[in-house]
């Protein structure tokens, strides 16, 4: 019986002490540590916000404390460690990148994230899907299938496309890469990969886009994309590319077409997940979850300006047609 007890009280170690800061504060600290752009973090706090109290904490009950790099990666590790030194209760890690920054500087903060770009266990984030097993839970998704589609309906709406791009950012896994290569090489496509770490680097990426004679655009999963889909979709119509990106953003900026899943709404499933946690839940018992919405959006107001005919077959499939 002792036994039995020590095991309880044991596995609600994490927990025990945000039950007790809950009753002694009178909100909780959020720390939102965001690789990305400054424009792009209204959007995701609010997100966060609607989450949190959908989780059920009242909005007088949490403190967003807001912290993004405008895409310079060096300052990512000191804003970690400054949310640390203010000793938040708990972490929204958005991006591989904001994960592995905020995990160097603590193992007590729980860590809920957001990471779209890699596979957590391959990371070593977690031990497992089921029972994460240290401070880090959240919502993965490392799009094992998704490369293949891209590519599929680049070639259904162009059927003479050879040579496609595909911009990456290097400090996500390369598992992206590898799954897009598999992909070409099965579909008998040709690829220029172009590696992007910053928003500044976009504009001389797709002049070089240009100059290596690619058709087409594939933009993988990362902050510098996911922040940047406006610019993204402006640089690709300004050089006549069709362009395809997992995020729906992209097209409903007037990018040619997304598949991915809801941006927002994995922002606002972080949020949810953070609320259990600071009401009580251990990170470590709390299992991963992926997207739950995914969706294919199709501009057609660029097709048109791109002179592409979309197939009935594409437009079809499309969850949101822009005209």
């Amino acid at each position: 019986m002792m036994r039995r007890q020590f095991i309880t009280l044991l596995s609600g170690a994490v927990a025990w002490p945000l039950a007790v800061r809950a009753q002694s504060k009178t909100a909780f600290q959020v720390g939102v540590l965001y690789p990305g752009l400054q424009a792009a973090m209204d959007s995701r706090i609010a997100a966060i916000q609607s989450g949190l109290r959908a989780g059920g904490l009242r909005t007088d009950q949490f403190e967003i404390l807001p912290r993004t790099t405008d895409g310079n990666p060096a300052m990512l590790s000191p804003m970690a460690a400054d949310l640390v030194a203010r000793n938040v209760d708990l972490i929204c890690a958005q991006s591989s990148a904001a994960v592995r920054a905020a995990r160097a500087v603590t193992t007590g903060i729980p860590i809920v994230a957001i990471d779209l770009e890699t596979n957590p266990i391959d990371e070593g984030f977690v031990s497992s899907h089921a029972r994460p097993g240290g401070n880090i839970t959240g919502v993965f998704f490392d799009f094992p299938d998704f490369s293949k589609k891209w590519l599929e309906v680049l070639k259904e709406t162009l059927p003479r496309l050879i040579k496609v791009a595909v911009l990456w950012d290097p400090a996500v896994s390369s598992y992206q890469v590898r799954a897009v290569e598999t992909a070409a090489q099965s579909l008998g496509f040709t690829l220029a990969l172009l590696e992007v770490r910053r928003p500044n680097e976009l504009e001389p990426a797709f002049e070089s886009i240009v100059q290596k004679g690619a058709g087409a655009v594939v933009m993988l999963a990362s902050t510098v994309i996911g922040s940047a889909t406006k610019l993204l979709a402006d640089l690709a119509l300004k050089h006549r590319l069709p362009a395809i990106t997992p995020f729906a953003e992209f097209a409903q900026n007037g990018g040619l077409m997304s598949y991915g899943p809801n941006l927002l709404g994995v922002v606002r499933q972080q949020g949810i997940i953070a609320a259990k946690v600071l009401l009580g839940a251990n990170p470590a018992v709390t299992p991963i979850e992926t997207p739950t919405k995914f969706e294919f959006v199709l501009n057609l107001k660029t097709a048109n300006a791109l002179d592409l005919t979309i197939p009935a077959v594409v437009l079809l499939r499309a969850d949101e047609v822009i005209e």
